[in-house]
């Protein structure tokens, strides 16, 4: 047979191979490996499960050491043998035995991981980035083999009996100024700092801001305060800051960073072009006509053109919604003794808030007490024990990084042992967590393979508030929606069912359909059925009125225009970034206009420092945001198109489960997309989930 028509990727990764100098002497640092043996090692029992108990920095160091040492050793016997052979096969000479090496170090890695977001007094930074770096470059070493790559493409260019699985994993084979940036980016966020010492300021905000912006916590109330730039800080802090001259203060700071008005050694404006000079001649050298182009080989979406339609498509009728819901915004300000001439950006976020309350009497403590976190647990294994036929159980006495983490084991139907497991790490521990934006993590620490037969593990991380003596841990309406969303990323990776962990999970899969299935899940949360699963007062145990659901769904859509707006603008912006040699503050004042309904003020140097796409992966990728909530809110409208039939819910969650959840990285998510829909995806279920239902010609 001829190749699928879900095969894409694993080959393209590498078109040329750098030539080096040849030396004659090297220094080789050996790292550290221990004595523990296969047997001692206690990073894992006979049980297959990490024993946490026993777990430090030293052993993981030890393990690592000793795995990559012994992957990159085992990596050469592969060449060699497979150079000693007249026509190697590439899976059962090269691929299964890479796949059988790689599970203990991958294993090793996820777990490292684990305990640094879930521990980190146990693994520090330092300790962690050390294995990580050394992990990440002894598993990079199978794609970098120059004789691996060829006997592998060979074999794509005349095998005609490979699956699509197969087809993926080899093409993932076959594939393969920033730090500048980053450095110059992180001083100047580091450097600004605003203190507070009038308490009226302050005296709204929520405790766990409070906590983040003072040093002594003894002193939430009486203060100083000092507000960074840091994300889970300074955005809540623009929610919550009635002060307009202060919100003014630290959405200049924020916008300026990199700019040059402030310290010149810090300005980023010649990084972004130097950068972009480099991305243009990388793709020339690869025979792409820009950097963007590069970037759609690895994508859903395929090609720039398809990107832009999707963005001139969501831009008609998030604009118009935008400049209602501004207007309506101001309206509302004045009203309440807002003096400004407009609404700015740095009022926008205060009073949206304030808005949000009057209008749909959204008072979040009050909604939080009908979400203890036992309650919405049960409730959401539930709701996925019905969808997708399993049985989540609690499994005790196992080993964790702590005495909070709790461990489940996912069985289904067919099978009396479990097919997958999960820890599960809920509360905030400010000594030894790490304290982010989105404060949820989910770690993949295992996948599966039926090669080298593991099963999928993986760590669910979260920063609720513990409970107390007075009550349960109550969670907010966003931590609901964050659970949701990292549960449904955690059954991608623990319901896969590929034969090989390259393209297990969430491995392999383009970068705009990573984020699907966990917005998939959290769709469900517009479904008022699922709040008499996940909801149940603290003190009474009556589930959530109708019409504080409906206050939920009203909360969802407000100012909805607003937002996709500005991420239409940044998705647009990182295209013609990577498409143009235009430059940069040129293409920002081209797009501002189209996109976004302020006046563009001169200090706002915003792109000096998007991390994203000059320092993370995100280059030419940030559209990938919308996208994946485009496909997943088109994935959800088909149970909302039998949300009356019970038998025909089962049904598309069956097809969803053999499709999305179980075929991770083994086939091009289009065609995942074609066998779940049957058809292309469309905008239509996320605008009208938004409630963004009136289209407008806008130039």
């Amino acid at each position: 047979m001829s190749l699928s028509r879900c095969s894409t990727r694993i080959f393209q990764n590498r078109n040329t191979l750098l030539k080096l100098p040849r030396r004659h002497g090297y220094i080789v640092l050996v790292p550290e490996i221990g004595e523990d043996s296969s047997e001692k090692n206690p990073l894992i029992q006979k049980d297959g499960l990490p024993e946490f108990n026993n777990i430090t920095i030293e052993n993981c160091m030890a393990a690592i050491g000793k795995q990559t040492l012994e992957f990159e050793s085992d990596i050469k016997k592969i060449e060699i043998e497979v150079s000693s052979l007249e026509n190697p096969d590439s899976f059962k000479n090269v691929i299964d035995p890479i796949e059988k090496l790689g599970s203990p170090l991958d294993m090793t890695w996820g777990l490292s991981k684990t305990l640094y977001l879930g521990n980190s007094t146990l693994m520090p930074t330092k300790s962690y980035l050390a294995i990580h770096e050394r992990a990440r470059r002894a598993r990079a070493v199978k794609f970098n083999s120059p004789i691996i790559y060829n006997v592998i493409l060979k074999e794509l260019e005349s095998r005609k009996d490979l699956n699509d699985e197969q087809t993926r994993v080899a093409k993932k084979f076959a594939l393969e100024e920033r730090s500048k940036f980053k450095i110059k980016n992180e001083t100047a966020t580091r450097k600004f700092t605003h203190k507070i010492n009038d308490p009226q300021v302050v005296s709204g905000l929520p405790n766990d801001l409070l906590k983040s912006i003072t040093s002594n916590s003894n002193h939430l109330q009486t203060g100083p305060w000092t507000v960074s730039l840091q994300p889970h800080v300074c955005i809540p802090f623009m929610e919550y800051c009635p002060d307009r001259e202060i919100r003014w203060n630290i959405w200049q700071a924020m916008v300026s960073r990199g700019s040059g008005y402030g310290e010149k050694e810090l300005e980023t404006g010649s990084n972004i072009e130097e950068i972009r000079f480099l991305r243009r001649d990388q793709a020339k050298i690869l025979g792409y006509k820009t950097f963007a182009d590069i970037s759609m080989e690895t994508k859903m979406a395929g090609s720039v053109e398809n990107v832009m339609d999707m963005l001139e498509t969501l831009r008609t009728y998030a604009k118009p919604a935008q400049d209602a819901e501004l207007e309506s915004i101001y309206a509302f300000a004045l009203e309440s003794g807002f003096e400004g001439a407009r609404m700015e950006l740095w009022d926008v976020p205060y009073w949206r808030r304030k808005q949000r309350i009057a209008a749909f009497d959204f008072n979040e403590k009050s909604f939080q007490e009908y979400f203890p976190l036992p309650t919405v647990l049960n409730g959401l294994f539930e709701l996925c024990e019905r969808l997708f036929d399993i049985t989540i159980k609690q499994r005790t006495g196992v080993s964790a990084w702590h005495k909070d983490v709790r461990f489940y084991d996912i069985f289904e139907s067919h099978s009396s042992a479990p097919v997958a497991g999960f820890y599960l790490d809920p509360y905030a521990r400010t000594e030894d967590k790490i304290q982010t934006a989105n404060n949820g993590w989910m770690v993949g620490i295992q996948n599966h393979s039926r090669i080298a037969d593991t099963r999928p593990l993986a760590a669910l991380i979260f920063n609720f508030e513990p409970p107390t003596a007075e009550a349960p841990t109550l969670l907010r309406f966003r931590d609901v929606s964050l659970l949701f969303h990292k549960f449904g990323h955690a059954l991608q990776h623990l319901l896969s069912r590929t034969d090989y962990s390259e393209v297990s999970g969430l491995s392999n899969i383009e970068w705009d359909a990573v984020e699907v299935c966990g917005h998939v899940l959290a769709h469900w949360l517009q479904n008022e059925s699922t709040y008499k699963l996940i909801s149940s007062h603290y003190k009474s145990e009556d589930r959530l009125p109708t019409r504080m659901f409906e206050a939920l769904m009203n909360v969802h859509r407000h100012t909805a225009g607003l937002e996709l707006s500005k991420e239409l603008y940044l998705s647009a912006l990182d295209m013609e970034l990577h498409t143009t040699k235009t430059f940069w503050l040129d293409i920002v004042k081209k797009l501002w206009p189209t996109y976004r309904s302020f006046p563009l003020s001169k200090i706002d140097s915003h792109p000096c420092s998007f991390t994203q796409i000059f320092t993370e992966e995100w280059a030419a990728a940030y559209y990938s945001h919308i996208w994946s909530r485009v496909i997943a809110a088109d994935i959800y409208s088909a149970f909302h198109e039998v949300r009356d039939n019970e038998e025909q819910i089962l049904e598309v969650a069956k097809r969803f489960r053999h499709t999305f959840l179980a075929l991770g990285g083994g086939c091009h998510p289009s065609e995942v997309f074609r066998q779940f829909r049957g058809r292309d995806p469309s905008p239509k279920a996320l605008l009208s989930s938004l409630g963004l239902r009136k289209k407008v010609n806008v130039t």
